[in-house]
């Protein structure tokens, strides 16, 4: 069933939602919904699907020593 929602929304991110929609052949409703439907579900429900890139690299780090700290000196190095 059905049901009616009023959501309080800057209105460019409304005009955004509406081409978006339009480009997309949905309605803003369905997009939220979509949205909404997702919420929660990844993990429980619907695994989220790998490409076969990210399946090749899964698990290539398990055993190192890199961490958060090593990654920010990267790109600092990289970068500034």
């Amino acid at each position: 069933m059905a049901t009616k929602l009023t959501l309080r929304i800057d209105e460019n991110l409304i005009r955004r939602a509406k081409a978006y929609a339009k480009r997309s052949g949905k309605s803003v409703s369905q997009l939220v919904a979509e949205f909404f439907d997702l919420l929660g579900s990844r993990t429980q429900e619907r695994p989220l699907k790998l490409t076969p890139t990210v399946k090749f690299l899964k698990g290539a780090f398990r055993d190192s020593d890199l961490n958060v700290e090593d990654y920010k000196k990267h790109l600092e190095e990289r970068y500034l």
